[in-house]
């Protein structure tokens, strides 16, 4: 036997005590079903994943790296719960839009996913009690915002349960993959704004036409020989289509962030960021008062937005994220201070942090 064919067998010795090791898990993780049942718990805690992962991470001594830890564990805890009880998730679809990449990323390709056409029909799905989870954008670190998401957050009374970081590129496609011949483009209006540069240089004399989605464009684009459509690698493979230049994004560092929905709060993991929103009296020095506590606690805010509150012209409300908990002394305490001085302050949500 040579060298490589006993380094392979070994490989193969390994793998079978791997698979061995791996279904006396899902044996645990069933039974560990069953008592939650029994006690009416949750089936599913974020926070526990978190948990689980932050310590395997701490205790990997390599060379197999981190970032690979967690989507292989991802995918073992995803087709975990599905002996317990499929976790149902709501996006907007269709198949292979960014938020349908990110649900994969965040609950592994176990899970069952159900494609709705809007935003608000995601939270209407999880307030309905259809699914378990919701996944939508909140943020674009190019184009900044999705302000229809924190609308909605306003009146919702859903939970923030867990953040999703994504990277995006954007790739231009179509049935033929060349680009004579394309008389239209379909887009979705974020990735369109994200990759103005490319499109202003290389696509100015045809017209971009937007739609509700990158995955609908690349529907569309499928269906019609003279249309291209600006959307996902995903796409390519589910829509049969062909690349006709990859990466056509401006900031090549370019990441949307997504927000999972719930109505049951994710409990502490030491690696936490909470979600408020808040209004107040419009008088000079307001929001200097209003973030004061924050500061005064050592409490460090990563984002501040403020939106129309569509109840009376000129008045708004304050979107705030901070790391920490809400069960973290420090952030309670600050939130009870700055609750005195508000018309109303809500919690959208403490959960775990994204991993960049």
């Amino acid at each position: 036997m040579s060298e490589l064919d006993a380094l392979r067998k070994e490989i193969d010795q390994l793998d079978e005590g791997i698979l061995q090791l791996l279904n006396q898990r899902a044996d645990i993780a069933r039974e560990i079903g069953k008592q939650k049942s029994l006690n009416n718990k949750n089936f599913h805690a974020p926070s526990r994943e978190e948990e689980i992962l932050q310590r395997l991470e701490k205790k990997n001594p390599g060379p197999f790296p981190n970032d690979a830890l967690r989507s292989v564990y991802r995918e073992i805890m995803s087709g975990s719960l599905a002996l317990e009880q499929p976790i149902k998730v709501a996006y907007l679809g269709p198949q292979a839009t960014f938020t349908h990449l990110a649900c994969m990323k965040n609950y592994g390709n176990s899970a069952q996913y159900v494609p709705v056409k809007s935003i608000s029909e995601v939270f209407e799905a999880v307030e309905r009690g259809h699914v378990d989870y919701g996944v939508v954008p909140i943020e674009n670190s190019t184009e900044g915002v999705v302000n229809y998401t924190l609308d909605m957050f306003s009146d919702s009374d859903l939970t923030i349960t867990s953040e999703i970081l994504l990277e995006v590129s954007h790739h231009l496609m179509s049935r033929s993959g060349v680009l004579d011949g394309i008389r239209k483009i379909y887009s979705h209006p974020q990735p369109t704004a994200q990759c103005r540069q490319w499109i202003e240089k290389h696509l100015s004399h045809i017209p971009i036409i937007d739609v509700e989605s990158t995955a609908r464009a690349a529907q569309l684009a499928a269906q019609e020989p003279e249309a291209a459509a600006i959307a996902s690698e995903a796409a390519v493979k589910i829509y049969g289509l062909r690349v006709i230049q990859k990466r056509i994004e401006d900031n090549v560092n370019n990441f949307t962030r997504f927000l999972s929905i719930s109505e049951k709060r994710s409990e502490r993991t030491g690696h936490d960021k909470t979600s408020i929103v808040f209004s107040f009296k419009n008088q000079p020095g307001g929001l200097f008062q209003m973030l004061r506590p924050f500061a005064e606690h050592g409490i460090n805010l990563t984002k501040i937005e403020s939106r129309p509150s569509k109840k009376k012209a000129w008045e708004y409300v304050f979107y705030v994220d901070m790391e920490g908990h809400v069960d973290d002394p420090p952030v309670r305490e600050a939130l009870e201070i700055l609750e005195k001085g508000c018309f109303f302050l809500k919690v959208l949500g403490s959960y775990p942090r994204a991993r960049k």
